[in-house]
């Protein structure tokens, strides 16, 4: 399997200098609220969020910063196959048993100071999970313990489980794939998004064509 983890790998690429922008631009925001839980989420799979949480996360670590990562798609979540660690038991199993013991489901990765929260088995009810008192709880015990949470969510469109994130998270991210993720989809996830009066930090284009910089790395954020 390719290693996605491109931040850790090759920190002074094209692709680690447009997350590291990203995180910049968070980093600015925060001065206007909180920004230390964020939902990366997206119109449909295949759009490259998954791709882009584990390397905001590893960026954010890359600071100094103990950095939690939390794979909330718990039909799909593949942050245990990026990583590389197990995901026998993860956030779904956390989520049905007692949350006091939640150290022993976090997992320590290669990358200094960040951590997975793996998505765990494939419950029968990711939404009900999702949306249960003990979520909230967890995020309020992980709160005292990370200087950043990334969720990496399940995409919106078709989908509840990102939605109910959104009253949870500080900020939320969108995720598009250039020239792959129909206009009308990137459109119409901004609008229930903005029903929901979710707080969105803004957009990443992913997969953006390299054969000019400037407009490459500008327009990874906006």
């Amino acid at each position: 399997m390719q290693n996605e983890l491109i931040v850790g790998k090759n920190p002074k690429s094209r692709i680690s200098e447009a997350i590291n922008g990203v995180r910049t631009n968070l980093e600015f925001l925060s001065v206007n609220g909180p920004c230390k839980n964020l939902l990366i989420t997206s119109p449909c799979s295949g759009d490259g969020k998954s791709f882009i949480s584990a390397n905001l996360a590893i960026s954010f670590a890359q600071l100094g910063k103990k950095v939690l990562l939390v794979d909330c798609d718990m039909r799909k979540g593949r942050q245990h196959k990026i990583f590389k660690i197990q995901n026998k038991v993860g956030l779904s199993n956390l989520l049905i048993t007692d949350l006091k013991k939640y150290k022993s489901y976090i997992q320590s990765t290669s990358i200094e100071n960040l951590a997975v929260l793996s998505r765990g088995i494939v419950p029968p009810n990711p939404s009900e999970l999702l949306s249960s008192e003990k979520t909230k709880k967890l995020v309020e015990i992980l709160d005292k313990d990370y200087d950043v949470i990334i969720w990496d969510g399940t995409p919106i469109i078709g989908l509840s489980d990102s939605l109910i994130m959104t009253n949870i998270v500080d900020k939320v991210i969108l995720v598009c794939s250039y020239k792959k993720t129909p206009m009308e989809l990137l459109a119409n996830s901004k609008k229930i998004l903005g029903n929901f009066d979710t707080k969105l930090a803004g957009c990443i284009v992913n997969n953006m064509p390299q054969k000019d910089n400037k407009y490459y790395y500008y327009n990874y954020y906006y």
